[in-house]
């Protein structure tokens, strides 16, 4: 895998994934920034709820599960001091469908945190991860 990060100006910057797609970073002012896109930081954040969102989304599908939504909120904290890492990450996971079950819920956000996701892993080793989910059942 092979991501290209091309400095604009000040802490301007658009990164572009091996898939060719492209994302604006910025820092704040008091870094030289614009505000003008997301943190580095906060990406890293993103990309680990998009990778356990995926997870448990596809692990519901395969069980057969009859998924209409789904959101992950991530709570973070970071360290004080440099390298100021990720110390604690809870992801909470709002599902919705018609007939889940809690079992399969559970089943699937704790196959993603400790099998799948790559992202979730990666950061659990400098950050305690913790999980929630609630299910929904989908209006009729």
């Amino acid at each position: 895998m092979k991501a290209r990060i091309k400095w604009i100006e000040g802490a301007l910057m658009i990164g572009e994934s091996p898939s060719g797609h492209a994302v604006v970073m910025d820092g704040p002012e008091e870094h030289g920034g614009r505000n003008l896109g997301v943190r580095p930081m906060e990406l890293l954040l993103l990309g680990m709820g998009g990778c356990t969102e995926f997870d448990v989304v596809h692990i519901l599908r395969k069980s057969r599960q009859n998924v209409s939504a789904c959101e992950v909120e991530l709570t973070a904290e970071r360290a004080d001091t440099e390298p100021k890492v990720f110390t604690r990450i809870h992801a909470h996971f709002r599902v919705s469908g018609e007939g889940l079950t809690e079992k399969a819920v559970e089943r699937a956000v704790k196959l993603s945190a400790e099998k799948y996701c790559s992202a979730s892993i990666m950061l659990g080793a400098t950050a305690e991860i913790t999980h929630s989910f609630e299910v929904v059942e989908a209006p009729e």
